[in-house]
């Protein structure tokens, strides 16, 4: 990004200065009207006023703040990047929006949440289930240690004790991440109770259930051709703007815009490395390559070469856990063998094959512990504690209970009384540094049952001294492993790449004056034009450029036709050059430059669909399979309840003629416009199902259920969606 920074600010010098004499005499002009209390603070410090409630700018980087952390503890596997920010931006302020209209709704019907319903979902027996999946570092915090179950104790006492002391926190900023699900569950604790009631409202009357069961407990047969929109030629269909202008008219619910929004035409310069980019890349690796087959000292070679930390001494990885395609490749070399340059996830690497280990994947070992010192506090001579943990090791010897000895262990746990300890193999480095490394070898090189007196001394780094008696207890799936050393270097664009990629964009924006030239340029320089469409207020990022606010908030501020000349950087992937191609109004029917193409099509069949039905108005199966080329077919076993029929597909209006009661047998149909074609269906058999009416009760009763709960399902997807269409609904765009 500093790169691509570079290269605009070389660009802006001369600007700088316009823009400078410029904002003066803004500041200069507005103070006269009073708005420079609104630049320097004043009323405007927020991002949607919504049936005259405000909702601060404050409060909402606050709450993307949480909903970036619940994301990072409940989603840890998904990366936090500028997309799924962009994304978490606009679900906040769509459920601030929410949230707000909510609260208006509970505060006139009387809803609310008592402080004990709050507590328990945080606190007792009914946690809500964010609660007791809190994980932090990989730990479930609330959990038992011992019986790994939810621990509602364990909730309030480990939050007391991070308020009383916040330094000894072992979760790092375990309250931040804490108070952000809290703040979270007990927030919409109404919000779940107010979608609750609304969904419980619906029903489905017994008569339309009755009605869905006896079209669902009949079977229809049909024969029909469907001619397809190819059989009239597209030249005989003339489409003009009033046909255009006349369909939309005629489908008003599915053209008008209910919230104002902005389309776009753009071109994207991509930044993508050039050939000389990659060829420098692997001159550095195949040079490294060379050394790297000889160092000695791998870690510091690593260290010093490679663009990512490639290797721990400490570390064998099973070949499952590598992270690499050529995972095959590299286990199956001797040790010592380099590999490389090879591509992978937008960098080149080169491998050494370290060392080779045959490695359990999981140990459980047992300890018992004989402290000298604890790194502050004396505790024993050395001499007095290695007398004690032999005088255990040959109590043990002679049958005493381990559970009774370990009692003597200076980290003796009674909720864990044998002392056993699960580790896993990618846990190794961490037990390594912080326990001792060669206790840490010696449950992964040792066997199941194997016992060994350690003395572990950490006095160089002011840590403990102490004896340790270890007995490997069990080990798990041991597998091949090994030691990867990694060279990597990113394949990035170079500056002189990027400052060509600029210039090209720069070219292009300066042709493009306004709307025609830079439909000009684009076929002058043969340039993709791509479409960004309907692009609301709220929106955060845009198909095919990903997070890109600034983009957006121009096009609220552009006239139609208007072109950004100077282009915009796109995260440091691309530049743009954007056209305004459209402005759409609430409660308008637009059609908008990129919609015309799929209308034309629409009006064009349903003109063919016309024609066609028509001219087969009275026709037998027979006449306009003949006359289309086309076979008559049998479709046998169609039910009504079925989406998708194995021969029809999805025809729901086909689906619909058949399964009338107004329907007469062998009838020919009038043409059925659909996708693809026009079908004239004939009804074969329509063949009532019997069953016993104790059954069809039970089954009334089951479908009722069914239906209700699809409807509920509905209403819920649908409440957040129906409420907040406001009309008196203002954004301020900057803020957010």
């Amino acid at each position: 990004m500093a790169v691509i920074q570079k290269i605009r600010n070389q660009y802006g010098k001369i600007a700088g200065g316009i823009i400078a004499v410029s904002l003066v005499a803004f500041i200069v002009s507005d103070a006269r009207n009073g708005a420079i209390k609104s630049v320097f603070g004043g009323d405007d410090n927020y991002v949607v006023s919504i049936n005259g409630k405000k909702i601060d700018a404050k409060t909402y980087q606050q709450r993307v703040h949480e909903y970036e952390t619940l994301m990072e503890i409940y989603q840890p596997n998904q990366p936090l990047n500028e997309a799924s920010k962009a994304q978490i931006r606009e679900q906040v302020l769509q459920q601030m929006e929410y949230e707000t209209v909510v609260n208006d709704i509970c505060d006139k019907m009387g809803i609310v949440i008592p402080a004990s319903e709050e507590n328990d979902m945080i606190y007792g027996d009914n946690a809500h289930p964010m609660v007791r999946q809190f994980t932090y570092s990989g730990q479930q915090v609330f959990n038992d240690p011992n019986t790994k179950q939810f621990d509602k104790n364990r909730v309030k006492g480990i939050e007391d004790q991070m308020k009383k002391d916040p330094k000894s926190d072992p979760y790092g900023k375990y309250m931040d991440s804490w108070n952000s699900v809290k703040a979270f569950v007990t927030r919409n604790l109404k919000m779940d109770k107010f979608n609750t009631l609304m969904a419980a409202s619906a029903i489905v009357p017994n008569y339309v259930v009755k009605r869905n069961m006896e079209l669902g407990n009949s079977l229809v047969s049909a024969r029909y051709v469907k001619v397809p929109y190819t059989a009239i030629p597209d030249a005989e269909v003339k489409i003009s703007e009033d046909d255009l202008k006349a369909y939309v008219d005629k489908h008003k619910k599915m053209f008008l815009a209910d919230q104002a929004a902005r389309s776009i035409e753009y071109v994207s310069f991509d930044i993508v490395p050039s050939v000389q980019d990659t060829q420098a890349c692997l001159t550095f690796l195949n040079g490294a390559k060379e050394e790297f087959a000889t160092a000695k000292d791998l870690k510091n070679f690593v260290s010093a070469k490679s663009e990512e930390n490639g290797i721990n001494p400490d570390v064998y990885i099973a070949k499952k856990m590598f992270p690499s395609r050529y995972a095959d490749t590299l286990y199956s070399l001797p040790v010592g063998s380099v590999y490389g340059p090879y591509q992978e996830n937008g960098a080149y690497y080169v491998a050494k094959v370290a060392d080779k280990k045959t490695l359990p994947d999981s140990v459980k070992f047992r300890e018992i512990i004989v402290v000298v010192n604890t790194g502050k506090d004396q505790v024993m001579t050395d001499e007095a504690a290695n007398k004690k943990m032999d005088s255990i090791i040959t109590a043990m010897s002679s049958g005493v209970p381990y559970d009774s000895l370990n009692k003597l262990s200076s980290n003796y746990d009674p909720n864990n009384p044998k002392g056993e300890v699960n580790i896993t193999l990618a846990q190794k480095p961490q037990i390594s540094e912080g326990l001792s490394k060669d206790i840490a070898d010696f449950v992964f090189d040792g066997k199941a049952g194997e016992k060994k007196k350690i003395k572990c001394d950490k006095s160089k780094d002011n840590g403990p001294t102490f004896y340790s008696y270890v007995e490997i207890m069990e080990q798990k799936d041991v597998q091949p492993c090994a030691q990867i050393a990694l060279i990597s270097k990113k394949l990035l664009s170079s500056d002189s790449t990027n400052k060509a990629i600029y210039s090209k964009a720069i070219e292009f924006g300066n042709k493009a004056t306004n709307g025609k030239a830079f439909d000009e340029a684009c076929k002058a320089m043969n340039l993709q034009k791509r479409n960004g469409d309907f692009l609301k207020e709220t929106s955060q990022s845009i198909e095919g450029l990903g997070a890109a606010r600034e983009v957006v908030r121009w096009a609220y501020e552009a006239k139609l036709d208007e072109v950004k000349q100077q282009p915009f950087t796109i995260g440091d992937q691309r530049f743009v050059v954007a056209k305004l191609s459209a402005i759409v109004e609430k409660n308008t029917t637009p059609v908008t430059p990129s919609m015309k193409p799929q209308l034309e099509q629409i009006v064009r069949e349903e003109k063919k669909a016309e024609k066609l039905k028509a001219k087969y108005g009275k026709a037998a199966l027979e006449q306009i399979a003949q006359e289309n080329g086309q076979a008559v077919e049998q479709a046998d076993s169609i039910r009504y309840t079925e989406d998708r029929h194995p021969k029809l597909g999805f025809e729901p209006k086909v689906m619909g003629y058949l399964f009338n009661s107004a329907t007469q047998p062998n009838a020919v149909s009038t043409g059925i416009q659909s996708q693809g074609g026009v079908y004239f269906v004939s009804l074969a058999n329509k063949t009532p199902i019997t069953a016993d009416p104790v059954a069809m009760q039970n089954e009334m009763m089951q479908k009722r259920q069914q239906e209700e709960g699809q409807l509920r399902n509905f209403m819920t997807q649908m409440l957040q969606q129906t409420l907040t269409k406001s009309d008196n609904k203002k954004y301020l765009m900057k803020n957010f």
